[in-house]
C-alpha cells in the first residue's frame, strides 16, 4: 500500500510550540511529500504567522476552530487531511530526524492500522523535563504501557505520538469527547473493530512537557480519573495493575503511621523502592539532580494517580453515578 502522511496536530495557545515542532519537520530526512495539518482549537494565541513562516518549506494546512477539545480537533484535522494514514502528535513534541523514515520503513515492512512511538526526553530538557520525563516512561512506574516492549498487555498507542490510517479513522469514528483518556478508548475500540496496534520502539519523539508541580500532580490526577471510565465502558479491559498506584499511596501512609508507633519494617520497604527509582533515574540521566527529582516525580505520579482512581472508582461502582454529570470536566462537547 502507498502510504501518504498527513500530521495532525492539535493547537491551544501554544505557538512557541508549534514553531520548534515545524522546525524540526524541516529537518526529517525523508525523500517523500507529506502533509501538516495544524488545528487552532479556540486559540487567543494562535500559531497561524508560525504556520504562514514554514509554509514555503512545509506543506502545511491551517485551520481554526471554537474550542472543543484535543480529541475533536484531531478528528477535524483528519477530516480535512489529504494523506491516507494519519499521524498525531502533541504540539509540545519535537521530532528526531529518523522519524518518519522510520515509520515508513517499518509500516512498509509490516503494515499495522494502527501504531503507537514512545516519548523521551531531549538532552537539552530541563532537569524537571527529564524527572517527570522519567516518571511517566519507566517501566518501574507505569509497566512500559507508553512504549516499552514489556509493556503490561497489548500496546495501548497515546496520542501524543500516534499513527492511524484513514480507513481505522473512519471505521471507529476517532477520539471520543473524553479528555484525558480518549487515546486508550479509542484504541479499545479500534481492537472492537478487528485492527491490530503495534509499538514502532525506534519512533520515537522528544516530548518537551512544558509543566510545573502542580500542574503535572493535575494531570496524573485526570488520568488517575478517567481510568475507571474506561473500565466502566469496557468492563473487559480492567486489570489490577490499574489499583496499583492506589495500593501504594494507601501502604505508604500505613507504613508511616507505624514508624510513628515504633514499627519501621514497611517504612525500609518503601526507602528501598525509592532507592531502586533514584538508582535507575541516575543510570539513565546521569545526572545526579534528576534522579532526586524523579524520586520525587514518582510520589507525586502516584498520589495523584491513585487519588483521582479511587475518587472515581468509588463514585462510578459504589455510588453508580453518571461519569460525564459527577466528573464534567473530563468531558468536552463539540
Amino acid at each position: 500500500m502507498y502510504l501518504d502522511f498527513s500530521f495532525i496536530v492539535p493547537v491551544y495557545n501554544r505557538p512557541g510550540e508549534v514553531t520548534e515542532l515545524l522546525k524540526s519537520m524541516t529537518a526529517l530526512d525523508y525523500d517523500h511529500p507529506f502533509e501538516v495539518v495544524i488545528v487552532e482549537d479556540g486559540s487567543t494565541e494562535p500559531a497561524k504567522e508560525v504556520a504562514d513562516i514554514f509554509s514555503d518549506r512545509l506543506r502545511i494546512s491551517y485551520y481554526f476552530k471554537k474550542n472543543s477539545g484535543p480529541g475533536d480537533s484531531r478528528n477535524y484535522g483528519m477530516e480535512k487531511a489529504v494523506g491516507n494514514y494519519f499521524i498525531i502528535l502533541d504540539s509540545d513534541c519535537v521530532l528526531p530526524s529518523h522519524y518518519l523514515k522510520e515509520v515508513h520503513r517499518a509500516l512498509s515492512a509490516d503494515y499495522v492500522d494502527c501504531y503507537g512511538g514512545p516519548d523521551t526526553a531531549h538532552p537539552s530538557f530541563t532537569n524537571l523535563q527529564k524527572a517527570i520525563n522519567y516518571a511517566m516512561t519507566s517501566t518501574i512506574t507505569t509497566g512500559g504501557i507508553r512504549g516499552k516492549k514489556n509493556a503490561v498487555g497489548k500496546f495501548q498507542p497515546r496520542s501524543f505520538n500516534m499513527g492511524i490510517s484513514r480507513e481505522a479513522f473512519r471505521k471507529t469514528g476517532g477520539f471520543g469527547k473524553i479528555h484525558p483518556g480518549e487515546d486508550p478508548d479509542l484504541t479499545i475500540r479500534l481492537w472492537a473493530s478487528g485492527y491490530e496496534t503495534r509499538l514502532l520502539e525506534n519512533a520515537f519523539v522528544y516530548h518537551k512537557r512544558r509543566i510545573s508541580w502542580p500542574k503535572f500532580y493535575k494531570q496524573v490526577y485526570k488520568f488517575g480519573m478517567t481510568r475507571p471510565i474506561l473500565n466502566h465502558w469496557h468492563p473487559h479491559t480492567e486489570k489490577i495493575v490499574y489499583w496499583f498506584p492506589t495500593f501504594f499511596v494507601a501502604g505508604l501512609i500505613t507504613a508511616l503511621l507505624l514508624w510513628s508507633v515504633g514499627i519501621p519494617f514497611f517504612i525500609f520497604l518503601y526507602m528501598i523502592f525509592f532507592c531502586i527509582v533514584f538508582t535507575d533515574a541516575l543510570f539513565r540521566n546521569r545526572n545526579l539532580m534528576v534522579a532526586f527529582l524523579s524520586v520525587f516525580a514518582v510520589l507525586i505520579q502516584f498520589s495523584g494517580y491513585g487519588y483521582g482512581f479511587i475518587k472515581s472508582t468509588l463514585s462510578i461502582k459504589i455510588f453508580h453515578k453518571d461519569p460525564e454529570k459527577v466528573f464534567p470536566e473530563l468531558f468536552f462537547n463539540a
